[in-house]
């Protein structure tokens, strides 16, 4: 007949003591994850300091002429979006586009004129913005200056696709976004520059487009998050503390 040996003190005492260590190891991994993630935010937060530094700069700063050519293949957003440029040249009013857009106005559209320069490329102008009810060129007609220009303004960077859940209708002529190569390809534009430039609040006869638009606001919540990130560490950490500290008692 079998006998059933009885428990040992150091059976019963080694089942606790292993869970102790496995949940005081989690912990302390935890804690680690927590101060990584947490020096990230802070690593995250001087580089959006940095950036809205060097956005406040170019906005401010006397404009220069707008890229060329040559330097097209290098523009990106880290480094030229939001320079101040220049540009002149001769509107094409006949293929301007119109791209839905809400602002401190209203709702309505931003219109986006090509800009044909001397060397023949072209850069798309957003000239402004016109409430819904003026998006026939006829409501607007004393806004379409003639002859040759001379524009001040911002640069932005392409935004293709379209926008969140609206994807821009290059066919049906409905766009939500300043898509520059789709708006290019389905107008019929050569030699256009990966740009647009936002015009500045620089008067227009009729007072449409309304320019000087440009929204600068660059979300930063990293310290919050850090701060977050920081605060768990310390209650894993506490948390290991208070095991080991129970299994001393």
């Amino acid at each position: 007949m079998a006998v059933d040996h009885p428990l040992t003190r150091d059976t019963v005492d080694a089942e606790p003591a292993r869970s102790r260590l496995i949940f005081t190891g989690a912990m302390l991994f935890l804690t680690l994850i927590f101060i990584g993630l947490g020096t990230w935010q802070v690593q995250r937060l001087f580089w959006k300091l940095d950036l809205i530094a060097r956005v406040d700069a170019r906005v401010t700063a006397t404009p220069a002429p707008a890229p060329s050519l040559p330097s097209w293949p290098a523009i990106n957003a880290e480094n030229d979006e939001y320079r101040r440029v220049t540009a002149a040249g001769v509107f094409r009013h006949g293929k301007e586009t119109l791209v839905q857009a809400v602002t401190d106005l209203g709702p309505g559209f931003w219109i986006l004129t090509p800009l044909e320069q001397k060397d023949g490329t072209t850069v798309l102008i957003n000239r402004g913005f016109i409430p819904a009810d003026r998006r026939d060129p006829a409501a607007r007609a004393d806004g379409a200056i003639e002859g040759p220009v001379k524009i001040t303004g911002l640069i932005r960077i392409s935004e293709p696709g379209g926008a969140f859940l609206r994807s821009n209708d290059p066919a049906g002529d409905r766009w939500y976004s300043r898509d520059v190569a789709a708006i290019a390809a389905t107008k019929g534009l050569e030699k256009v520059a990966p740009y647009f430039i936002d015009a500045d609040a620089t008067p227009i006869p009729g007072g449409l487009p309304v320019g000087g638009l440009t929204v600068i606001r660059f979300r930063n919540s990293h310290l919050v998050y850090a701060a977050t990130w920081y605060l768990l560490a310390v209650m894993s950490a506490g948390g290991a503390y208070a095991i080991q500290r129970k299994r001393l008692a």
